[in-house]
């Protein structure tokens, strides 16, 4: 696919992105993104120093887009927390269902990134401080329950949903997005008591 002149960066971006979710990380080469995007090796290091730094970007792009749009979310006055908790459940759903291959790289390469160099750990360390803060206002607002550890429940939620994506972006067609988006969403509101 040849990307436009004014859209190389983000062409080259998206690349990295189906390269990487294909081959993976350590498998994959520059070459190969290069082909991907329709343009030459050389181009890519224009904008990307190597693989690491486009798999940083992919990782920055994803933390600052959920740190921006929780940040917003907390705020809101007219939501309840568990109103607040079901509408992170869906942007990050939505996020992924858009882009399956961003899925895959997301559940399967942060690790190789080095957390204290890399520009994304802001976003990340953000994102769940005021996921914390919401689920501590649900327990406040008596819609939560009062014991709930919230670092347990946090990553409870999160790792589940990681590897529900994960499991949805490795095979879509045996897991519909839609049935998993919407037993989180029942767990998490009513348990799995009857």
């Amino acid at each position: 696919m040849r990307i436009k002149e004014g859209n190389k960066e983000a062409g080259i971006l998206e690349s990295s992105i189906r390269v990487f979710a294909k081959f993976g990380y350590h498998n994959s080469r520059i070459s190969q993104i290069a082909e991907d995007a329709g343009i030459a090796s050389g181009s890519v290091y224009l904008y990307y120093k190597n693989k690491e730094d486009l798999l940083a970007c992919i990782f920055q792009n994803v933390w600052e887009l959920l740190y921006k749009e929780i940040s917003v979310l907390h705020k809101r006055k007219d939501l309840s927390s568990i109103d607040k908790i079901e509408y992170l459940i869906d942007l990050i759903f939505d996020i992924f269902s858009a882009n399956p291959p961003l899925a895959t790289v997301f559940v399967n390469e942060q690790i190789h990134l080095k957390k204290e160099t890399s520009s994304f750990v802001y976003f990340y360390d953000e994102f769940f401080k005021i996921g914390e803060r919401i689920i501590e206002d649900g327990i406040k607002e008596g819609a939560l329950n009062s014991n709930l550890n919230v670092r347990v429940f946090k990553f409870f939620l999160l790792g589940g949903m990681k590897y529900l994506l994960e499991n949805w972006a490795n095979d879509p067609k045996n897991f519909q997005l839609t049935t998993l988006r919407q037993n989180v969403k029942l767990i998490i509101k009513r348990g799995i008591l009857s």
